[in-house]
């Protein structure tokens, strides 16, 4: 049998009354609550998040905006979104994500309030039609020309320069008229991110970051962008959502093994401080420097030094979200108390 697990949505605050919070029973999650805010969530079976193929990514994935969106829609409008793939073994561990990261998630709570994303797509209506108008560009048709008049067969490399060159023209015109549609749509935006687009014939694919107050000015601005193109283009908005892309709450579990290789690395004691550990970083790296490079195992041991680094700024962070002095410990029974951080996902990884 799997392993049973708790997989976590989003969270959100506790004032919303006991109603909306029955009314969570048909989406088939419930609420874990911790002082003011609450992680809503479902059991679900460990091995339901074993990504070996993009199908099942794709099937957990649906899954989890539509149940975020589904718990949007019965007035859940301040929702945080938690990673993709976030699941942990029991109860407890929720309410340790909670406690840990709880001064964090208020202050999101509090800069989301009155914020929403919508999501825009946009793509070409006619695309062989925007392929032909490309292939008429006066470069590629004078690099054409210059092939043809020698006379020869095109090979397959000349082949291969000509489509590059088309797509580089494809990809210029794209980037115009993203750039125009973006400009358009900022003056009631607060934020935007631009996603990769899923092939040559959609323009963009960016997440917006709006007041809810303004949705309707913002479904204004696509329509004048739609009769300023008249048809060449279409829209697609997707929205109001959670704010997936700008707000996403991310749990990194610290390895402890990890942790205490990262302070022999840097050869830090068991009481420590951040800019010693910064200190400590600098030391070792200098007989690293790039002119050294040639030395014999020289990028290994730098990569060694970089993610130790790094290991202990994770660990110096999950420190913070506990209640302590200057001080980090980094004994190994410290450690074992705080291998949670909680954190915003970086909106650009």
């Amino acid at each position: 049998m799997a392993p049973k697990g708790i997989y976590i949505y989003g969270i959100v605050p506790n004032f919303y009354g006991a109603t909306h919070f029955q009314s969570l029973e048909s989406s088939g999650v419930y609420a874990v609550s911790f002082q003011n805010i609450s992680a809503i969530v479902s059991d679900r079976d460990s091995t339901d998040l074993d990504f070996s193929d993009n199908e099942s990514l794709a099937h957990v994935l649906v899954n989890h905006e539509k149940t975020l969106e589904d718990i949007m829609a019965k007035g859940f409008d301040m929702i945080i979104p938690v990673k993709l793939g976030t699941i942990v073994n029991s109860k407890d561990e929720v309410l340790t994500i909670l406690a840990k990261g709880h001064e964090l998630i208020i202050s999101v709570l509090k800069e989301i309030e009155y914020l929403t994303e919508i999501d825009l797509a946009v793509t070409w209506t006619d695309f062989p039609g925007i392929i032909n108008e490309m292939a008429c560009h006066p470069i590629i048709i004078g690099s054409k020309n210059q092939l043809l008049q020698t006379g020869i067969a095109l090979t397959q490399v000349e082949l291969i320069k000509a489509g590059m060159l088309l797509q580089e023209k494809l990809d210029e015109k794209n980037k115009s008229v993203e750039l125009k549609i973006l400009e358009a749509i900022s003056t009631v935006s607060l934020d935007i991110i631009i996603h990769e687009v899923m092939d040559g014939q959609m323009v963009t694919n960016s997440a917006v970051l709006i007041k809810r107050k303004n949705a309707g000015r913002f479904v204004h601005a696509v329509d004048k962008l739609k009769g300023e193109y008249n048809g060449a283009l279409n829209f697609k908005i997707v929205g109001p959502l959670p704010c997936y892309s700008f707000f996403t709450i991310e749990v990194r579990k610290l390895n402890p093994e990890h942790v205490e290789l990262a302070r022999k690395e840097l050869g830090l004691k068991e009481k420590t401080i951040e800019s010693e550990i910064a200190n400590a970083y600098l030391e070792k790296s200098k007989s690293l420097l790039p002119e050294n490079m040639d030395v014999p195992g020289c990028t290994d041991n730098l990569n060694v030094i970089h993610n130790a680094y790094h290991t202990l700024l994770d660990y110096s962070a999950a420190v913070r979200q506990s209640p302590n002095d200057e001080f980090i410990s980094l004994t190994k029974e410290k450690v074992s108390e705080n291998l949670i951080l909680v954190k915003i996902k970086d909106k650009y990884e």
